[in-house]
């Protein structure tokens, strides 16, 4: 085996929607009520839902674009590269980048569709299942098999969630985002007798649950002095707070098939998560009766069980697999955010992973992703086509133009200030900015 034998599965990567998502699933009052692309006096675009601006990109819809101006906000569809927003576009990004299939969060509805819960008074319920159908027939229908398709849910009813998850099954899609903490959403804890339809619900039809980074227990911010990047370099890590969480989730005993993936979380971190897990365990529970719910298993037993960890890059953790396991890894790509290694994921990747086992490989590069998601990836197109190899020919017959473009944007610095270590401070003020307009 050789990098140009890999076939990628990518399992996060994300989508800026376009201003069409709406048109052909709505009418009447329910079209006219929902989420609705706009453009400004001075060119920039958002999103307009139930009285609130919501801005059409943020900060890392930057993949094309100059590693300087990564931090110049894009505001508008011109600044971005087509991959971003056209579906077919964003097959010859993949193409060129060797990824065969792709997973794709939203973006404006937020990772866990949040936004939608705007609407559940009116028709949000009707706004998020049009969304689906978008996501599933349109998105991922315009190239059958180059797309795994992901649903949302819309968790401030609990009939419509399981509805919804049925209905989601039926047109082929096992995978939906949640929040890691529905708590944030104004919704009951997870170990709350709420969500058993829920878990009921998904493991009769054998969805697995993805939990993005940043939804629900986002990385804090150390202070609005410091440095950007010390709030850069925990994001993958602060999925541990919702992991320990969901380790502790008493329904992972009463469904033993159920799976969890943690998304953009990457790997590094989870074998000392795993071995603290155990020696809290051992530890306490004498009198946190933990072992009410955990039963005579370790956690990090149930850990290895349920949760599919997933990374961008991480040669540590590729060089501790032992310890993580190897049916529980799967790549990620992160298209268009500003960790993406794109077009060169796979030189970087093979250079992580070219000490494992082809058997190995096949698993952490797609076979983990397709056996969770439910995908028959090779039923829909020959694996032959779907190599790194195979894609990168095809890609250079296209003519894939990959060279970077400046397009500007809104910088976190003040016009003219010299420059200087970009802090969470001048992060915040540009967040604080939308968030402002949005009010």
């Amino acid at each position: 085996m050789d990098m140009n034998d890999l076939v990628l599965v990518s399992v996060d990567d994300h989508i800026t929607e376009p201003g069409d998502v709406f048109d052909a699933h709505l009418s009447g009052e329910a079209y006219e009520t929902a989420p609705k692309l706009r453009t400004s006096e001075n060119g920039t675009n958002y999103w307009e839902y139930m009285g609130r601006e919501i801005p059409s990109v943020g900060l890392n819809a930057v993949v094309g674009r100059p590693p300087e101006e990564y931090g110049m906000e894009p505001t508008s569809f011109d600044q971005l590269r087509a991959g971003c927003y056209d579906a077919d576009e964003r097959v010859k990004d993949m193409d060129v980048n060797g990824i065969a299939s792709s997973l794709n969060f939203p973006s404006f509805p937020g990772l866990d569709g949040g936004v939608f819960f705007m609407g559940q008074g009116g028709h949000g319920l009707q706004h998020l299942q049009a969304y689906n159908d978008w996501h599933i027939d349109q998105w991922c229908g315009s190239n059958p098999g180059r797309f795994i398709p992901l649903g949302l849910l819309p968790l401030w009813d609990m009939d419509a969630t399981v509805a919804e998850i049925k209905r989601l099954d039926s047109k082929g899609c096992n995978v939906v985002s949640m929040n890691d903490n529905p708590g944030a959403r104004g919704l009951p804890s997870i170990h709350e007798d709420h969500w058993e339809p829920l878990w009921k619900a998904v493991n009769e039809v054998g969805t697995t649950i993805c939990l993005h980074i940043g939804a629900g227990h986002p990385s804090p911010h150390p202070s609005m002095g410091s440095p950007i990047e010390a709030w850069i370099t925990t994001m993958p890590m602060s999925i541990a707070i919702g992991a320990s969480d969901w380790l502790n989730l008493a329904a992972l005993h009463k469904y033993p098939d159920m799976r969890i993936a943690l998304s953009e979380g990457s790997i590094g971190w989870v074998p000392y998560f795993m071995e603290r897990a155990d020696f809290a365990h051992q530890q306490h529970q004498a009198w946190t009766h933990s072992n009410q719910y955990m039963g005579d298993r370790k956690p990090s037993e149930v850990f290895k069980q349920h949760f599919l960890n997933c990374f961008i890059d991480d040669k540590f953790g590729l060089h501790n697999i032992e310890w993580i396991g190897e049916d529980n890894i799967a790549y990620e790509c992160d298209y268009p955010h500003s960790d993406t290694l794109w077009p060169k994921s796979p030189e970087f990747l093979w250079d992580s992973i070219k000490h494992l086992t082809p058997s190995q490989i096949d698993k952490i590069t797609h076979g983990n992703a397709l056996r969770d998601f439910k995908f028959d990836l090779f039923g829909k197109i020959p694996k032959e086509e779907l190599t790194v190899g195979a894609l990168r020919a095809k890609a250079a017959a296209a003519g894939v133009d990959v060279s970077t473009k400046s397009s500007g944007g809104a910088s976190p610095l003040a016009p003219g200030e010299e420059p200087r270590p970009v802090t969470s401070g001048d992060i915040a003020r540009m967040f604080e900015a939308h968030a402002q307009r949005a009010a």
